[in-house]
């Protein structure tokens, strides 16, 4: 078998027909996706084998099993910016894995004498498309999708056969080098539909929040000549009933007109009154459009959910209906563990579900047009959508952007994007594409983009980018910068809205400083908000036997909750044999491969919570609405009182109803306890079942401190003072029977992505951190305690000052600790103790931040309070092994199991960890399957420790979670 080349002259008029908005009901579709036959061949012009083998469509060749008749061996490959190839544009390798696709089906009987379209709804990256052995289309966008008028080549109510030949790569995939697995297949949905010869050819909406709606209506014949005649209807649905638009049609006489296939018309309507389209009210409204034959008959209907909005940019503002709205976003790629690209509205709406439970309102399409389904959802849910077009020339930006035989994708990526999904109410913004640099391409594509679709902003970050935020160009009505700092952020002198496309970067353990993020937004004129990066880990469930991608036949209980079961892993590049690849980059998401939510997820609802809390100076707690369009009669809320040593009550909380943007005192509760430390959490959550929560479900949990308890350490934990002795080894190190490994001086953690991607760890290596070595300097009897005087030598020779006095309590002991840091050591890890317990000390009961994990510089998410869980369940599963685990703010903690019972005191609120790990083993693992779990807990105290930043793509933490040189004390009870 051996497909014509795409660009040959013979396939140069095998066009797709123009995008188009039309939304026709389902009645007459067809299907086809399901099994197909398949094979897969090394390179275009192999010949085909004489048996097939059997795929799954909508589904990537990469990610399932099959015979390999051909012996291509196609698996998935990851890359960040380089391409898979050292070729340059335009060319590709010669090993080009094509797949042929083919299957059977049936055409009704009563299309005949319609128009038949074939719709491809993705492929990666060139499709070629054949009815009955006739060529009738092809290409070359992997994630828009293409249609193709197969009437001459069907055969109404007899068998047809169609084949769709995807092949890898060509040319255009420079275009989308887009920081994600490359795969190969058919993507999304394939489906015949029919309609009448006479039919709507595109349908274009425009509905301002003011009640103005026109749809303009373009009409096409497959004949030669419109009849003379045909007309147009339209009904809106409101919540008051029908509304009919008038109808005005273009002249047929007039000169001017485009063709006589193709005719123009308009509907317009006022609509008083109206409810406007927001995220947060997302109002929809039925339209329906009809053109009729010239005896009054429905030749065709469209029928799509509009929604009434204006979006509008004045000086440097972003507005929606007139206010200034905050864009609380996140990017989002197309990624199933199982199936690569392809996802199904189900996998869609699972997304947006759990991202509006977190208060993101907003969504990035990052790299590429999402599938309709996405927008449909968004639409529904309530999203701010900035679509991006299916542009990234990462590797080959600069001689791409200004590359005149690039000049056609770069209009035609864009303006069918545009053209498919104007009329989606929760697209606010259109983008040019992603990290292409800047060039006349660009403004090509947004020349277009702004005389067809005046009523959106154009953003492009390739226009801005370093640092050339006020630059002349004409490529970006928004400055989008990605992962510039906070101080950059608030520095610049804003005459446009600044909306960052990229910031927070979420890989492993990460986005640290996220609150500080919104201080600063919210605090600054001109600051509007940004896109975490990014929604997804793009880890693949792999079978460890074979190293092969598990794929769709998977079984259940392959994963849950983030972890793989024996015989899995959560493969990153390079773990296909894929050569090149950029390692674990692509495990950068805020929720795991299966959609369990990371910790930072939680940390972002609450920073984007809807209400929040302010104890004033006078002792009045106000609540503040921080929402733009919405009261908070959606909300319900009860009050959690804790007190430090166990005390915890709850009691009915009422919220004032409130305006957007109002606040006003809220009722505390009655019962209050008049001494001890005494903080107040609020606990909102949804009153009533929503579309994408039922009732019950946690909004945020705001907490404010009534008192706290500044008695010392003794006091506050009921000690008291005993006789001893303090029973020490040779070496100087504490014996306890509940010890496995005594506490000794901890410099040193394994290093999160962050602290490997930016550098961090090789300087921690350099200074020989990961290699401490204690040194005994004396062991002295100091009353009835002991004092210990250490020397902790580094990997590189720098030398610890470190003491410990141990002195005996009636039930344990007072650990009070000295570390004096060089000023050769100007950025630590972190400063504290580590200490390993026996066996059967399984659960963990802690006074401090929780239940989640938390840190430092990421610590807005987990109110303080009493907590308890499992210690297997305390460790966080981010795809490669690192720090993790860790709580901030612990006051007290207790393990206890079968080994008895061990509690901790601590001089004042400390970050803790207990997991079962060494920080040495963590850092020796690439995956958790190489990971096995001590049979104790390993326990860190930490008297400081460093923050978590971004640094494996941005800015680091800020100088204030730093560790630095100096002198160290902290002390802590052992009971």
């Amino acid at each position: 078998m051996s497909p014509l080349p795409w660009d040959s002259p013979e396939t140069t008029r095998w066009r797709a027909l123009p995008m188009h908005a039309v939304v026709r009901p389902s009645a007459d579709r067809l299907p086809l996706d399901g099994r197909w036959r398949f094979q897969l061949l090394p390179t275009p012009q192999a010949p085909l084998a004489d048996r097939w083998t059997h795929l799954d469509v909508p589904g990537c060749w990469t990610m399932q099993d099959f015979d390999d008749l051909h012996g291509v061996g196609d698996l998935p490959q990851y890359t960040n910016v380089q391409m898979p190839w050292p070729e340059l544009p335009p060319h590709v390798p010669a090993a080009n894995p094509t797949g042929v696709h083919e299957r059977d089906f049936d055409i009704p009987g009563e299309w005949a004498g319609r128009r038949i379209v074939l719709h491809i709804g993705a492929a990666e990256s060139v499709v070629i498309a054949e009815v009955n052995g006739t060529p009738v289309g092809h290409g070359k966008d992997s994630h828009l999708a293409g249609e193709f008028d197969i009437t001459a080549a069907s055969r109404p109510g007899e068998r047809n056969t169609v084949r769709l030949t995807v092949v890898k790569w060509s040319d255009a995939t420079y275009l989308e080098d887009q920081d994600q697995w490359w795969h190969g297949g058919i993507t999304r949905p394939v489906f015949l539909y029919a309609t009448d010869p006479l039919h709507l050819a595109d349908v274009k909406v425009t509905a301002t929040a003011e009640g103005s709606l026109e749809v303009f209506l373009q009409i096409r014949t497959t004949e030669r000549v419109l009849p003379d005649g045909w007309t147009v209807s339209g009904m809106l649905h409101t919540a008051d009933g029908f509304a009919e638009l008038a109808a005005a049609l273009g002249d047929p006489a007039d000169p001017d007109r485009i063709s006589d296939f193709l005719g123009e018309a308009r509907l317009t309507a006022c609509i008083p009154g109206i409810r406007p389209w927001t995220a947060e009210t997302p109002h929809l409204h039925d339209l329906t459009v009809r053109l009729h034959h010239p005896d009054g008959t429905i030749a065709d209907e469209s029928r799509q959910r509009i929604g009434f909005r204006t979006v509008e940019i004045a000086g440097a503002d972003l507005l929606l209906n007139g206010v200034r709205v905050y864009i609380r976003g996140v990017n989002r790629h197309d990624f199933h563990p199982l199936t690569g690209r392809v996802v199904t509205p189900d996998d869609m709406r699972a997304d947006l579900h759990l991202l509006k439970a977190h208060n993101f309102n907003a969504i990035r399409t990052s790299h590429y047009p999402p599938d309709p389904a996405l927008l449909d959802l968004a639409d529904e849910l309530g999203f701010y959508v900035v679509d991006e077009a299916d542009i990234e020339t990462h590797d080959h930006a600069h001689e791409i952007a200004d590359d005149p035989r690039y000049l056609a994708a770069f209009t035609d990526r864009v303006s069918r994007m545009a053209l498919r999904d104007k009329n989606h109410p929760s697209v606010i913004i259109w983008s040019l594409g992603n990290e292409s640099d800047y060039g006349a391409n660009h403004d090509a594509a947004a020349g277009w983009l702004r005389r067809y679709d005046p009523t959106r902003p154009v953003q492009y970050e390739g226009a801005i980018k370093d640092g050339r935020w006020d630059s002349p160009q004409t490529a970006s009505d928004i400055v989008c910068p990605m992962y510039a700092s906070i101080e950059q952020i608030t520095a610049h002198r804003h005459t446009k809205p600044l909306i960052l496309c990229e910031y927070s970067h979420a890989m492993g353990n990460s986005n640290g400083t996220l609150a500080e993020y919104w201080q600063a937004i919210e605090s600054t004129p001109g600051l509007q908000g940004g896109f975490i990066w990014e929604f997804w880990d793009h880890g693949i469930l792999q079978r460890t036997g074979d190293g092969r991608p598990a794929g769709p036949a998977a079984p259940d209980g392959a994963y849950a909750d983030g972890v793989t079961a024996p015989g899995y892993r959560w493969a990153y590049g390079g773990d296909f044999g894929d050569t090149p690849n950029d390692g674990n980059f692509c495990a950068d998401g805020l929720v795991f491969p299966d959609r369990t939510p990371k910790p930072a997820m939680a940390e972002h609802r609450e920073l984007a919570a809807p209400l929040r809390l302010e104890l004033t100076g006078d002792g009045q707690v106000l609540v503040h609405n921080r929402q733009h369009f919405r009261d908070l009669s959606w909300l319900a809320a009860e009050w959690h009182a804790v007190e430090c040593h166990g005390g915890v009550w709850t009691a009915p909380a009422r919220l004032p109803q409130l305006a957007p943007g109002a606040g006003a005192p809220i009722a505390l509760p009655s019962n209050l306890l008049p001494h001890g430390e005494l903080r107040l959490t609020l606990r909102v959550t949804t009153a009533t079942d929503l579309p994408w929560a039922p009732a019950g479900t946690l909004v945020c949990s705001p907490q404010i401190v009534l008192r706290e308890d500044r008695r010392d350490l003794l006091t506050r934990s009921g000690a008291s003072l005993g006789e001893g002795p303090v029973a020490l080894d040779a070496d100087g190190l504490l014996v306890h029977p509940l010890l496995a490994a005594p506490p000794t001086l901890s410099l040193w953690r394994a290093p999160t992505d962050n602290d490997r991607w930016g550098g961090i760890a090789a300087r921690w290596q350099e200074q020989g951190l990961d290699v401490l070595e204690r040194k005994p300097v004396a062991a002295e009897r100091e009353g009835a305690g002991m004092v210990v005087r250490s020397v902790y030598v580094t990997g590189a020779g720098a030398v610890i000052r470190h003491e410990q006095v141990i002195t005996p309590l009636r039930d344990g002991l007072l650990i009070e600790e000295t570390a004096v840091i060089p000023d050769t050591l100007g950025d630590l890890p972190r400063v504290g103790t580590v200490l390993e317990t026996v066996p059967g000390l399984d659960t963990l009961d802690w006074y401090g931040q929780g239940p989640g994990e938390t840190y430092p510089d990421r610590r807005a998410s987990d109110p303080v309070g009493h907590h308890r869980a499992p210690v297997d369940d305390l460790f966080t599963p981010y795809l490669r092994p690192q720090e993790s685990g860790g709580r901030h703010g612990v006051h007290h903690l207790t393990l206890t199991g079968p080994a008895g019972s061990l509690a901790v005191h601590l001089d004042a609120p400390r970050q803790v960890s207990v997991t079962r790990h060494r920080a040495t083993d963590l850092a020796a693992a690439t995956h958790h399957d190489a990971l096995t779990p001590r049979p104790g807990c390993v326990l860190h105290l930490d008297a400081a420790h460093r923050g978590l930043g971004t640094a494996s793509c941005g800015p680091d933490t800020l100088p204030a979670y730093l560790v630095g040189p100096g002198t160290y004390r902290w002390s802590w009870t052992l009971r």
